[in-house]
């Protein structure tokens, strides 16, 4: 109805009103009526326009974004599907696709983008773009798919973004001094020595799956380290705690290679978040539990003895744990709370124990692919412990070159987490390709290591590309299993320390052989890398010829 209408039937009205025509309360309706419409067709005209402009807005942003992302090489796609159909296969088969198409447009370009349905997601390989992206201080945020570890570990130091990733970033650099870790070298040493009991009773030439036996023992130092308790994982495999942690780990990269379960209300549909909501509430408790023992343990401390915590906890001297310090930063910070505490042990217990287990299972599986340069980790720690069955210190971690080499090796070829993703918060210039804000951009590691300019012939097991002389020869970003930049892995050197002393505990006592060929060899790569069908090798104690 137009305003002159309006006006003509207020008029009318009024003219009704004065003649008699209508009474006096009928002719006030009918004006307020009038003018009720009037000003109710103003304001649906008003808010039309304005969530017309807000369309448009959104519109013309998207369609920047899409004239950029589509100005980017890559395969062609289809509206809303985007590539999803270049990757309809088994999750399983995720990993050798995303590689697969790395490879592929590796030759031509050094990046490109898919679209994960209206989602684009650009791939990185090449160690000059990676620089761009990992240096920066502006691109710290982690993809989406982090989010799906949210529930379980919060916004800890793993998955946190801006003020509150660099507040918890500086809080905890000190946790992994060199002293501090210098203390966690014996029970390095002593969970190692317990793996060793286990093996010993499979060290037959027989074939068996190696890598649960490493899973667990990693899981036992994790929690000591971490918490200060000893969960005797390896004498105790099917407690609550250890089957949680396998079990929440498997369904978040379950989740994560099944588009159709993951919005929160398809993840309930199908009855997963059930399963998830109990594994959450044994892990919290746990952790919860814990940091109120040590709590208690850390304030009768204090009553008893008037020296530092660091020196003395109910009347003996006593290692600390990743969270006597987190504790200790809890008194003199009040916002730092239990549920950040518990979000920082959880943290450390996820990327310390599955990351490290990997690294040394595949460091495991090379060596015994090749007993030439395993022969040569033999003669170093030789060279370092004789016929003594002494445990590991600082100095033989410094000496042990060759055997740390190899770990290296390993990683190059198959690095722990083989994708590291970013979200962009503001535009990137990466490889002279502008890549526009809300982009997740992700760097194949997997194939990062394996570019043939910075390693020649990149799929030989050669523990010397890591010699001085050579390392100094390559791009600083052409090699980053533990990430790099300002947001490296905050706990390498302590993940380093662990795996030597593991190995060299192993490579000590037994001979290994792998049993699978690299040619038949086929690799899961989710969260963390890994064989499908485990690590299966043959153990003989060193006294024994084969």
């Amino acid at each position: 109805m137009s305003r002159s209408l309006l006006c003509a039937c207020s008029s009318f009205g009024l003219q009704a009103l004065i003649s008699g025509h209508l009474t006096d309360q009928r002719a006030m309706a009918l004006l307020l009526g009038r003018e009720f419409v009037w000003w109710s067709s103003l304001a649906s005209y008003s808010l039309a326009t304005a969530c017309l402009a807000l369309f448009l807005a959104w519109f013309f942003k998207r369609q920047h974004k899409v004239w950029l992302i589509e100005k980017l090489p890559g395969p062609r796609s289809l509206p809303i599907l985007g590539n999803a159909l270049d990757v309809n296969v088994a999750p399983r088969d995720v990993f050798q696709v995303v590689v697969g198409g790395a490879y592929m447009w590796s030759f031509r370009t050094p990046l490109f983008r898919v679209w994960a349905g209206p989602f684009p997601l650009v791939q990185l390989f090449n160690c000059s773009g990676v620089e761009v992206l990992l240096s920066s201080p502006k691109h710290l945020d982690k993809s989406r798919d982090y989010s799906f570890l949210h529930p379980w570990l919060g916004t800890g130091l793993l998955t946190s973004t801006g003020s509150k990733w660099h507040s918890r970033r500086k809080m905890l650099t000190p946790a992994f001094h060199f002293k501090i870790l210098e203390d966690f070298v014996e029970v390095f040493n002593s969970q190692s020595h317990k793996m060793l009991d286990k093996l010993k009773g499979k060290a037959d030439g027989k074939p068996f799956d190696i890598f649960p036996f490493i899973t667990l023992c990693t899981l036992d130092i994790i929690c000591e380290t971490a918490m200060g308790i000893n969960i005797n994982a390896q004498d105790n495999s099917d407690s609550e705690y250890v089957n949680a942690v396998y079990r929440i780990g498997a369904l978040v990269q379950y989740r994560q290679t099944r588009p159709w379960i993951q919005p929160d209300f398809l993840f309930k549909l199908f009855g997963y978040a059930k399963l998830h909501d109990e594994y959450l509430r044994v892990l919290h408790s746990f952790s919860y539990s814990a940091i109120e023992n040590r709590r208690r343990e850390y304030q009768l401390a204090k009553v008893k003895a008037k020296e530092n915590v660091e020196e003395e906890v109910i009347g003996k001297k006593r290692r600390l744990a990743f969270l006597d310090l987190l504790l200790n930063y809890s008194e003199t910070q009040t916002s730092l709370s239990t549920e950040d505490i518990r979000e920082e042990v959880d943290t450390f217990m996820f990327e310390g124990h599955d990351t490290t287990a990997a690294a040394l299972n595949w460091s495991l599986y090379l060596l015994g692919c090749h007993p030439e340069i395993q022969a040569k980790v033999h003669e170093e720690l030789d060279s370092l412990f004789g016929d003594s069955d002494r445990p590991v210190t600082m100095g033989d971690l410094r000496e042990m070159k060759y055997t740390e080499n190899c770990i290296k090796e390993a990683l190059r070829l198959f690095p722990s987490v083989p994708f590291l993703a970013r979200e962009l918060r503001e535009e990137a210039v990466i490889n002279n390709y502008r890549i526009p804000v809300g982009t997740t951009v992700m760097v194949v590691t997997y194939r990062l290591h394996r570019d043939p300019e910075q390693f020649p012939e990149p799929e030989t097991f050669d523990p010397d590309r890591f010699l001085p002389e050579n390392v100094a020869k390559r791009h600083p970003y052409s090699y980053v299993p533990f990430s790099a930049g300002p947001r490296n892995c905050i706990g390498q050197k302590f993940a380093l320390m662990e795996e030597k002393i593991v190995l060299s505990s192993i490579m000590r006592h037994f001979r290994v052989e792998s049993t699978t060929r690299r040619e038949d060899l086929r690799i899961l790569g989710e969260l963390i890398l890994r064989p499908e069908n485990g690590n299966m090798v043959k153990l003989w104690p060193r006294s024994v010829k084969v």
